[in-house]
């Protein structure tokens, strides 16, 4: 029960930890409230981002099955601990706050700018061990270095999307909610912890874990 239970509970915190990140999404859903002086809009922002987050996660879900009919197990798991590797590097060499941008947005461009964070900060690329790690979860009982694509459960699989996205949303929500009607950015701009240096180093962990762990 504990064996098949670990992918759920993995995808559950790393939603958690995703909707932690000010980067990718509360911060722009507080900043819309407060522009607009409206707790209704700080809630309304956090849909069409909580999408963009799904998109990026999902995309990545789709890029490893795909490759994975093409490409032996093992340069999968090699590529992807790859990835997480430079894309951590990449963060330690340009740590900065999030970036602002406009803030007349409608859904859809809401929508874009949440896929292009979750994207750029990796956070697909996060979910990739536990992807891995319980191959015989997300696709069946499947031996090693087998096609994963033509093996592959889809309501399994958007089901992982789905629990890790309403995670996202749920943290996402409640740390707006917190910001929104009880601290307010001008404490955040005093006090600022650098989430982003955290953020890289839980990359660098994520792609040890892939690089080492046995999962086959």
């Amino acid at each position: 029960m504990i064996v098949a239970a670990w992918p759920w509970l993995a995808l559950i915190l790393l939603g958690a930890w995703h909707g932690l990140n000010p980067g990718m999404g509360w911060l722009f859903s507080v900043a819309l409230g407060l522009q607009q002086r409206s707790r209704k809009a700080v809630f309304m922002a956090l849909a069409p981002i909580a999408l963009g987050h799904a998109l990026a996660i999902g995309l990545i879900v789709l890029l490893v099955y795909g490759i994975g009919a093409v490409i032996p197990f093992r340069w999968l798991q090699i590529g992807g601990a790859g990835a997480l590797f430079a894309l951590a590097f990449w963060k330690l060499w340009r740590a900065r706050h999030p970036p602002w941008v406009g803030m007349c947005v409608s859904f859809w461009d809401l929508t874009l700018w949440s896929w292009l964070m979750a994207s750029a900060h990796g956070a697909g690329l996060m979910v990739v061990p536990v992807l891995l790690g319980a191959k015989s979860v997300f696709c069946g009982t499947v031996p090693f270095g087998a096609n994963l694509l033509l093996s592959v459960q889809p309501f399994v699989a958007a089901a992982a999307v789905g629990v890790h996205t309403i995670s996202h949303l749920a943290i996402s929500g409640l740390i707006a909610w917190i910001v929104y009607d009880f601290i307010g950015l001008a404490v955040l701009r005093r006090s600022w912890i650098n989430l982003d240096l955290i953020w890289a180093f839980s990359l660098l962990g994520a792609g040890v874990v892939l690089f080492f762990a046995p999962l086959a």
